[in-house]
Formats: structure tokens, sequence, C-alpha cells
């Protein structure tokens, strides 16, 4: 009897065993594939299983969850969606995340290892960390400003504070309301499918993935080139600028829009924008010179993150002499978003310091507690000091004397340049009207504000576009909110 009662007990040990080892093998060696396999619904059902982290603009959440008492328990929803949607982006339960919801995901959803307090003891009981927050740098204000000076027009405000790099307002229009897309029903398939249309196509940020021409804004770059090489020494110096000019190698006759071009001076060219002018310094400089001052603040840059990614701006650098002109003032290929050429107006606002631009502060726990900060930012001094004083004296020209008078502000000293940039099939298109620029605050040592605004408007008459016309007025309502916020600096 005894036997029999050993051979038993060792057969359930040997079960025992062979239970343990089959689960070894399923959890251990089998898990990832388990825990990837579409069908397995578990990690989805334990993500939406707790309130998302939060998005703050001002120190007030712009985001929130809702309960819905499903499986998925938990939807994102949006405060003021449209105004927020090009930094917030969307969190859905059908189509994922974009924007700060992206690259801010392990934080937000409370996956991020900086949360856990204790990992070893969460990873015993598999319990995840409550969602942390995400502070941004905008400026709430500023950031209805620019949305509502856009209105129902197409287009892009970019704002940075020229000592930090901060992002004061980040706005593109039209825009739509995240909250649409959160859930996981049909409604939201529904939503999807419409906005995906949409010929205006709201769900694309045009601050940061949109490239334009430039036009006459670029000749801000094209100025800083000729000045830093030494082929301009005088501001006031008349210059060998024919005017029509004809290309290089080619028979095709540029012209201008604004009078006394003719071998005018780099002052009188820059507050009239002459493209006579500045297509002539383009070559004059060079191919390999205007590289550098165009890369050194920020084109062709494929790397930039604020922290998602931004679209590169161009300048190309296999072009002929008559390319090379037409790319001096913002046309052929130079490409650029807004965000590029406020950083374009903060480098010259900043002593020739371009500081790399950012968007979150830094991300907390649900507590309040730090969990990463900003830090300090790179700093490159892509123009001489010399230089960036000179191009202030000639930006501040063209908001006095010149085309930028509808960006002015009473009591600051305001800098700018305005542009309507040609495109389409033999530039039939409606042109892209630009303005940007910066502002000093009466007693202040620092511009506090750089701005950069396009308008691309179907619906305006060509006639009526213009830089000074269309996006001046913009750039200086968002530049007063700043210059008023007492959060600003």
């Amino acid at each position: 009897m005894t036997r029999h009662i050993r051979h038993a007990a060792a057969f359930c040990v040997l079960l025992l065993v062979a239970l343990l080892v089959n689960t070894a093998w399923l959890q251990v060696l089998q898990g990832p594939s388990y825990g990837g396999n579409p069908a397995n619904r578990r990690p989805t059902i334990a993500r939406y299983q707790q309130p998302r982290g939060e998005i703050l603009v001002g120190g007030r959440p712009v985001t929130g969850s809702r309960d819905t008492g499903e499986q998925l328990r938990y939807e994102r929803t949006y405060t003021e969606g449209p105004l927020y949607a090009p930094v917030t982006g969307f969190a859905s339960q059908l189509y994922g995340t974009t924007f700060l919801e992206h690259t801010e995901d392990g934080v937000l959803a409370g996956t991020d290892p900086l949360l856990a307090g204790f990992p070893l003891w969460q990873d015993l009981t598999r319990a995840r960390p409550s969602g942390g927050n995400v502070v941004t740098t905008l400026d709430p204000a500023a950031q209805r400003t620019a949305f509502d000076g856009l209105g129902p027009r197409k287009g892009a405000v970019a704002a940075i504070e020229p000592t930090t790099g901060r992002i004061l307002a980040l706005v593109s229009t039209p825009s739509y309301d995240p909250s649409e897309l959160s859930g996981n029903g049909p409604a939201v398939a529904a939503a999807w499918e419409r906005l995906s249309r949409d010929p205006e196509q709201p769900m694309l940020n045009r601050a940061v993935r949109q490239t334009y021409p430039p036009g006459s804004t670029f000749k801000v770059v094209t100025a800083a080139a000729a000045l830093d090489a030494g082929v301009v020494k005088d501001l006031d110096e008349r210059t060998d600028s024919p005017d029509p000019y004809r290309l290089p190698g080619t028979t095709t006759r540029l012209l201008n829009e604004a009078d006394r071009c003719e071998n005018a001076s780099l002052r009188h060219a820059f507050e009239w924008s002459c493209n006579t002018v500045f297509a002539k310094l383009g070559v004059d400089v060079g191919v390999d010179r205007m590289r550098a001052a165009a890369e050194g603040l920020g084109f062709n840059d494929e790397g930039l993150r604020i922290p998602f990614l931004v679209s590169p701006s161009t300048f190309d650098t296999h072009v002929d002499r008559a390319q090379l002109a037409l790319s001096s003032i913002g046309q052929y290929n130079t490409r650029a978003t807004p965000l590029q050429m406020a950083m374009v107006a903060a480098a010259v606002a900043g002593g020739g310091q371009v500081r790399a631009p950012y968007l979150v502060e830094r991300t907390t726990r649900r507590s309040g507690g730090t969990v990463s900060t900003a830090g300090s930012r790179p700093v490159r001094q892509v123009m001489r000091p010399t230089t960036a004083a000179r191009l202030r004296e000639l930006m501040t020209g063209v908001v006095t004397d010149g085309t930028g008078r509808n960006a002015a502000i009473p009591g600051a000293t305001v800098g700018g340049k305005t542009g309507t940039a040609q495109h389409g099939l033999g530039n039939s298109g409606i042109p892209y009207a630009w303005c940007i620029s910066w502002a000093r605050a009466e007693g202040d040592m620092e511009a506090r504000v750089a701005v950069a605004v396009v308008v691309e408007d179907a619906s305006a008459r060509r006639g009526d576009i213009s830089g000074g016309g269309t996006a001046a007025p913009i750039a200086k309502a968002v530049m007063e909110t700043v210059l008023r916020s007492p959060t600003a600096g």
C-alpha cells in the first residue's frame, strides 16, 4: 500500500513539474509573441483602464479623460480642441496618437519608467502608475490671438521667445476637434473619413509640417550672408543692381514691384523689397556662402524636433547661377515652415544666435512632482553680432518706413519683413502672404517675441494679397499680446 502511495505522490510531483514547465514556457518564452498578437486585447484594455495624464497650457489642462463605462474605459477629451490641435494632436482608440499625444505618450499613459516609484514592486504587481502631465511653453493669450487673427483663412502662425527658444504660439487653420477621433465607434470612423478627405486638410499642421516658398522674407537670410561675407559693407551705399535684372545665362528678366530699385542701397532694397538687388546679391555671395547662411539658421535640417518632428525647410545647393538668384529671393526650390521663419526672426533679434525651439517645459507626476525638464538649450552663433545689429536696423526700417507699417506697435521697437510668395505653374496660384517680425517693449533689453505668419487665402482676389496688408496685422496682434502678458519671459 505504501509503495502505491509513493508512486502516486511521485506521479503528482511529475505532473506539477510539467505544469510549472509549461507555464514557464508560455509566460517567459512564448509571452512576447502572445503579448504582441493582434488578437490579444489585454494590452489595449489595460491602456484605457485609467485616465490619461493632462497637457497643460498656462497652468490649465487643455485635455481630459471621460469614463465611458465600456471595456476600453477612458476616452480622451479636449478643451478648445481646434485651438490646440496643432500642439496636442489626437489620442484615438482607433487611429493611435499624434504630436504631443504621441511623443509624450509614455508620460501621459503612465508607462514611462521614470514615473515608477518602486519599479520592482510594480513589475510584481503589474500595476501601472497614474499618467503624468506635460507642461507646455505656450502663452494661451498669444495662441488665442493668433487663432482668431487667422479666422476662416488658411494659414499658420509660429511665435518664439528669442532668448530661450520657448514656443509661445503654434497655430494652424483650418483646424479640427481631436475629440471627434477619441473613441472607437462608427462615429469616429466617419469623422476620420470626413477629415481625411477634406480638401482643406484640417489635420495638417501647417506651422511645422507644411513648407512654403518664403518669398521676400528670405531676403533676411540673403542680407545676412551678404553682410557676413563683406559683399555689402554700407547699408546706404548704392549697389550694382540693374533693373530689370537678367538672370545669369538666360534671357529671363527679373522685375520689381517697387520703384527706384536700380542700383538701390541695401536699406532701400530691404525696406521696399527690391527683387533685383537681392537676386544679384545672392549670385555675388555665391552658393557656398548662401548655403552656409541658410543652413546655419536651420534650413536643410532633417532632425529638428520640438519634441515632434518638424518638416525640413530647404535651400537647394545644386543650382546654377540663375537658379541661385531666384533661390535668394525665396523662390525656385527654397521652402520654409512658419516655425523656421520664426527662427530666422528670432536669430536677428537675439544677436545672431539660434536657440533650438521647444514646446515642452517639463513633465510631472500626477501629484505635481517633476519628472523631467527642458534644461539648457543648445545655442549656435550663426551670424556676426554686428550683422545681426544691422539686420535689426533694416527690419526696424521696414516697419517704420517700408512695407511693414501694419506691424508697428506704439511704445515698442518692432522689426519685420513682409513677403508675397508666388507659386503654382507659371506663378498662377494665389500668392502666399508672409510676415516675419520681432518686438521689444520699451525698457526691455531683449526682444520678447519673434513671429512668423503665413496666409494662403484662395478666396481672396490676387491683387488683395500682400504680406504687409494680410499677414502683418496678425503678427502685430500676437506680438502685442505677448508684450502685455505677465508670463512673457
